[in-house]
């Protein structure tokens, strides 16, 4: 399951598009529970549909509802602190009728 806790995943839709974020908790078929950390990324830990999200191949290691605090332990312990500054660029969709 690619929609897993720890995944680290872009945002594509909405205000945070382009910013990375860490999946802290799977919460329906199509909703998980997201986090940047704020002070990081700029994503604050909110629910997200999953088709608003574009998954990378990196995970880390944390605990089901992890806190900011221990999602930013794990990311330096990861090596991924540049990694989840630098901002992505993100093509907008088409809106078909």
């Amino acid at each position: 399951m690619i929609e897993e806790i720890g995944r680290i995943a872009v945002k594509v839709a909405g205000r945070e598009a382009g910013r990375k974020c860490v999946i802290v908790d799977v919460l329906e078929k199509n909703f998980v529970l997201v986090t940047g950390p704020r002070e990081l990324t700029g994503v604050r830990r909110r629910k997200t549909n999953i088709v608003h999200l574009a998954f990378t191949p990196y995970k880390i290691e944390i605990q089901r509802n992890a806190g900011d605090e221990d999602v930013m332990k794990a990311l330096e312990k990861a090596g991924l602190i540049d990694y989840m500054k630098q901002k992505v660029g993100v093509e907008p969709k088409a809106i078909t009728p």
